[in-house]
């Protein structure tokens, strides 16, 4: 008898628990998500490490998740127009090239956030393939440059901005 209360209690008690989904994500700043320094050739893969914990299952990303993944876009798109393009219109030679790097290493993360978001929208049932060939398209460009300047330096330039 008692076996049988405590396994009713344990079941009563793991029933009545929440399983409720939590964001991956929380805000962050530009510098510390930015991949931008360091050197040319791996943009993809440390996109992916700073973007990573999303659940397999992507039809569960929380829609938190998904604005986190959004903000990612918008502050490293800002980032480029706001410091990169400057930056660069005012270096020459090798600082404008590793500058260059810089900005094609913050446009493949820009662009991974949104390839991650699309992928979990098409998964939760939104119709954004096109989007998503149209993006897919751009990174994979993007990862190709980065390849090609594979052990060169790359600038990493401070932005001022938060995801929020």
């Amino acid at each position: 008898m008692k076996f049988s209360l405590i396994t009713f209690g344990l079941v009563a008690l793991v029933s009545a628990s929440p399983l409720s989904r939590r964001a991956v994500f929380s805000t962050s700043t530009y510098d510390d998500l930015s991949i931008s320094g360091g050197v040319a050739g791996n943009a993809q893969q440390e996109a992916l490490d700073k973007l990573s914990g999303l659940p397999s299952d992507l039809s569960t990303v929380e829609e938190a998740d998904l604005d986190f993944l959004n903000s990612v876009n918008q502050i490293a798109n800002d980032a480029e127009d706001e410091a990169f393009n400057t930056a660069i219109d005012a270096a020459s030679g090798e600082d404008a090239d590793a500058l260059q790097r810089g900005k094609i290493k913050n446009k493949v993360l820009k662009l991974t956030a949104t390839i991650l978001k699309l992928q979990a929208q098409a998964a939760q049932g939104d119709d954004v393939a096109d989007k998503l060939d149209e993006e897919t398209t751009k990174l994979n460009n993007n990862i190709s440059q980065d390849e090609e300047a594979a052990g060169l330096a790359s600038t990493f330039l401070s932005f001022d901005a938060t995801t929020e």
